[in-house]
């Protein structure tokens, strides 16, 4: 599904140039469920971010699919993203002035489905999410394990095959920590790849892989078990 050879990534402010990723070598099959762990600054979210096509690299490549997204335009990159990655954010990245149902919807409608087909796929997210009595209320009525509800609903509603998460529980209690990481687990029992970002060891016990960055390159792997 995803593969980087020798990534590196490389930010510029006037005369100062810091390295954010380094060489980094990565490849993730599909049905993968790796965590991304390091200290702050490591290089992590940006890491993300150019998985997700948010951000561009330095040097290296990165194959999507088959495709090598380093040689795609921007409208190519947009419309890769939109069909196949979903992002869940530390967060929740909900907009205000829009309904549960409607933040959910909101891909659907970029992605051109008909109204029918839209009300049917909401219908069902929401209420495999368990939020459909909560479908009319602003982001604003909800507690912080709701809107993550709302923000996973959101990143899966169009079925990605790929679903890339930063720091999912950062600010949840523990108790709609593990709802979020328990939704996660059986999103990936059903087959969605997912990437996360973490800085919990109990997230991380979640993955099938950790994988350890530190100043911007992959120190160690290990297999769930070795966590």
């Amino acid at each position: 599904m995803i593969e980087t050879f020798e990534l590196t990534k490389t930010f510029k402010a006037e005369d100062i140039e810091t390295m954010a990723l380094r060489n980094v070598s990565l490849k993730v099959e599909k049905g993968d469920f790796i965590a991304v762990m390091g200290p702050s600054g490591c290089g992590k979210t940006t890491l993300l971010n150019i998985l997700g096509m948010i951000d561009t690299i330095t040097l290296g490549s990165y194959m999507f699919f088959g495709q090598d997204v380093t040689r795609l335009s921007e409208k190519q990159k947009t419309d890769l993203r939109k069909r196949n990655i979903g992002f869940v954010f530390q967060n929740f990245n909900l907009i205000e002035e829009l309904t549960v149902y409607e933040n959910i919807e909101l891909p659907l409608l970029y992605l051109g489905w008909k109204r029918k087909e839209r009300k049917k796929r909401v219908e069902e997210i929401i209420s495999q999410m368990k939020i459909s009595h909560r479908k009319n209320l602003f982001p604003v009525q909800l507690s912080g394990g709701q809107q993550q509800r709302v923000a996973v609903a959101r990143a899966i509603i169009s079925n990605p095959p790929l679903l890339l998460a930063d720091e999912p529980t950062g600010n949840l209690d523990s108790m709609h920590g593990e709802e979020v990481m328990s939704i996660l687990n059986e999103l990936n029992k059903a087959g969605t790849t997912i990437i996360m970002v973490t800085h919990s060891r109990r997230d991380a016990s979640y993955s099938r892989r950790v994988i350890h960055l530190f100043d911007g390159q992959i120190i160690n792997e290990n297999l769930n078990e070795m966590v």
